[in-house]
């Protein structure tokens, strides 16, 4: 479920969010369970999956108005999503403040015209078990789903290796 998107409730959920609350919902156990989830499901398709997980932005993006979305393109670029050999790299992104996810696919992927609905699906079916606490569920559910998609529109002439970290990202 998305958070109200008044300003100062915002503000102040991002200000009251730090790296705490982060490992608070991804603890190292849930870490293990997404960086082997990854593994897994990357070894039934080309693609490149990248789990990020952000608690609050920054103050300087809260002032600047910064999306969520405008939030995983600027993940997506600083940390190398893109930067696969046939541009297949896929970020899953979690704003915990907005309770909101995104997913941001590259231009191997993109241009196959995965329908921007099949993105929207697997955000949901991690929201929902957000919402509920279940964030190891959430995460391994949602890397499934991309995973299916990337299964139904295949991305890549052939799998290459690993060319991004498995591990999540907890910024």
């Amino acid at each position: 479920m998305k958070a109200s998107a008044h300003p100062i409730a915002r503000g102040l959920r991002h200000l009251l969010a730090g790296r705490w609350t982060a490992r608070r919902c991804f603890p190292p156990a849930v870490l293990a369970e997404v960086e082997a989830a990854v593994k897994r499901c990357e070894g039934r398709h080309p693609g490149e999956i990248r789990f990020a997980v952000e608690a609050g932005l920054p103050l300087s993006e809260l002032l600047a108005g910064v999306s969520p979305r405008e939030r995983a393109i600027e993940v997506f670029s600083r940390l190398r999503v893109w930067d696969t050999e046939d541009n297949n790299g896929v970020l899953i992104y979690v704003l915990l403040a907005d309770r909101d996810v995104e997913i941001v696919a590259d231009r191997g992927v993109a241009d196959r015209r995965v329908p921007q609905s099949e993105w929207e699906a697997c955000c949901r079916v991690m929201e929902r078990h957000f919402a509920a606490g279940r964030f190891g569920e959430g995460a391994v559910a949602g890397i499934e789903a991309v995973s299916e998609v990337l299964t139904r529109y295949p991305c890549g002439r052939i799998d290459v290796g690993n060319e991004l970290p498995d591990a999540p990202a907890l910024l």
